[in-house]
């Protein structure tokens, strides 16, 4: 550990990828603790102090943490929801009068059509009554937020040993995998989308607290080591200075230990922590409207192309499926293939370019590398590398790295990396499924003999031409296995 730090505080050092010195950018020396204060009780306008505080505040207490902490936050959504709860009232009523009302014939598509707008019209009915049942009874994920922040305080503090902080941390990270997933499994009226999305939002929340601690972690050994203090992180270094920096004043270890830090890092579209993350100077509102457009567009257009072109090719699949007929299988696959690749581009862009973005652009986050080129891809590495950077960014900082600084070889940590996205990938599926077939696992795992057989044989626009060819067909493979199991469990026939 003595040589680390010392050849970290050299300052001809500067690796640009070191855990050290990604994060931990303004590390105090000392061990003051004036820092670890609540943040000031409100940042709110003028106009809510002097006009719009009986109503707003009458509503704030839904959710008061955010409400002190971001007000520009809390408008924002107070805002989309009630443009969301208009739009979808007023569209929906005005569909369900056009195909009940005007249409003279009721034909297939306008009984579905009328199904859908009912649903809808339904959704957004319940939207102010959903949003404050969440907030007002508390979500179950403050909890483990609130404990991995109270550990890292404690341990800041020195009240309690380092081994027992990482007791409390295991003990709460692991919680936050086995509760949900226990939840899903033991609770009928949970649908497998719930499942997937609840899963997925603890699984975002665990690699972020992961990260936390382990950043932490990393603050408290320099400073109990007397570092100097360490340069901006790598994930954006030209930013430092320049882009929002007078607006938010850098802060050093322990000062953010806070409530503010915590949950604008849990809000942030990132999975790595910073002590100082790289903000922008000032919100859009032409950036953040056009994303949030093309979030509602792609949003509607994915739900429309899932149930009335993927849904009917897989019911159709399930047939030749059953009676083993290959040739139909195959055929059936191909067919399946093409909106399953283009509901796939779809969701990509919906959700890295425009949710993420709008996102960031509301937080002020500086750092908007949510993607590389993928696409250009000539192997199988390279693209896991590009296309999902925040994921990329975490395996290699918080694993990769830190396996390989234990001596294990480099191709055995990258088998490592694909095991942890292989379990996390069967998680997500399995259990929203409640069955556990492995077909993801072993998707995952396949993944790395194909790796080395295109690094190995197959380069340029042929190496291209594979990376494509294996996500055209790949993904439809698994949602028809998966698709045909769940039929035979849940409904005893695939016909």
């Amino acid at each position: 550990m003595d040589s680390v730090i010392s050849t970290i505080t050299n300052p001809s050092f500067r690796h640009p990828f070191h855990p050290m010195e990604s994060l931990l950018t303004s590390i105090s020396s000392t061990s003051t603790t004036a820092h670890l204060l609540t943040p000031d009780p409100t940042n709110c306008s003028a106009w809510d102090q002097r006009w719009g505080a009986p109503y707003l505040r009458r509503s704030a207490h839904l959710d008061m943490q955010l409400y002190q902490d971001f007000y520009a936050v809390w408008v924002s959504l107070m805002v989309c929801n009630g443009l969301m709860l208009v739009v979808g009232v007023v569209l929906n009523s005005l569909a369900l009068y056009v195909f009940c009302g005007a249409s003279t014939h009721s034909s297939a598509s306008v009984v579905y059509t009328i199904n859908l707008a009912v649903a809808d019209l339904m959704v957004a009915l319940s939207l102010p009554s959903r949003i404050a049942l969440y907030h007002s009874g508390g979500s179950l994920s403050n909890v483990f937020i609130l404990a991995a922040l109270y550990t890292e305080r404690r341990l800041a503090v020195g009240t309690i040993s380092q081994m027992t902080g990482l007791i409390l941390h295991i003990c709460n990270l692991t919680s936050m995998l086995i509760f949900p997933a226990a939840t899903v499994l033991t609770v009928t009226s949970v649908t497998p989308v719930g499942g997937v999305l609840s899963l997925a939002t603890y699984t975002v929340l665990f690699l972020k607290l992961y990260s936390y601690q382990d950043t932490n972690r990393w603050c408290r050994e320099i400073r109990q080591a007397k570092a100097k203090r360490l340069t901006r992180s790598y994930s954006c270094p030209s930013v430092a200075q320049s882009n929002g920096s007078a607006v938010h004043p850098p802060v050093s270890y322990p000062g953010n230990l806070t409530h503010r830090d915590m949950y604008y890092f849990v809000c942030a579209p990132t999975l790595c922590y910073e002590l100082n993350f790289p903000r922008s100077p000032r919100i859009r509102k032409r950036f953040l409207m056009r994303r949030l457009f093309e979030m509602l567009f792609f949003m509607q257009l994915l739900v429309g192309l899932i149930q009335q072109w993927m849904v009917p090719t897989i019911q159709n699949s399930m047939k030749p499926f059953q009676e083993m007929d290959f040739s139909r299988m195959v055929e059936r696959l191909l067919k399946l293939a093409v909106p399953n690749h283009l509901i796939w581009l779809i969701f990509f862009y919906w959700f890295f370019h425009s949710t993420m973005n709008f996102v960031a652009e509301l937080m002020q986050f500086g750092d908007r590398e949510f993607y590389k080129d993928w696409w250009n891809s000539e192997s199988v590495t390279y693209f896991w590398s590009n296309w999902n950077i925040p994921v990329h960014k975490w395996c290699l900082r918080h694993f990769y790295k830190p396996v390989l600084r234990k001596g294990v070889n480099k191709f055995l940590a990258q088998i490592a990396v694909f095991l942890i996205s292989a379990f996390f990938h069967e998680y997500l599926v399995s259990i929203p499924l409640k069955m556990f077939r492995l077909w993801a696992f072993m998707g995952m795992m396949a993944q790395v003999p194909l790796a080395w057989f295109v690094g190995r044989f197959l380069t340029g626009n042929y190496g291209n031409a594979a990376v494509w060819i294996s996500l055209i067909i790949g993904q439809p493979v698994a949602v028809l296995m998966y698709v045909h199991d769940y039929y035979v469990i849940h409904h005893g026939t695939t016909t």
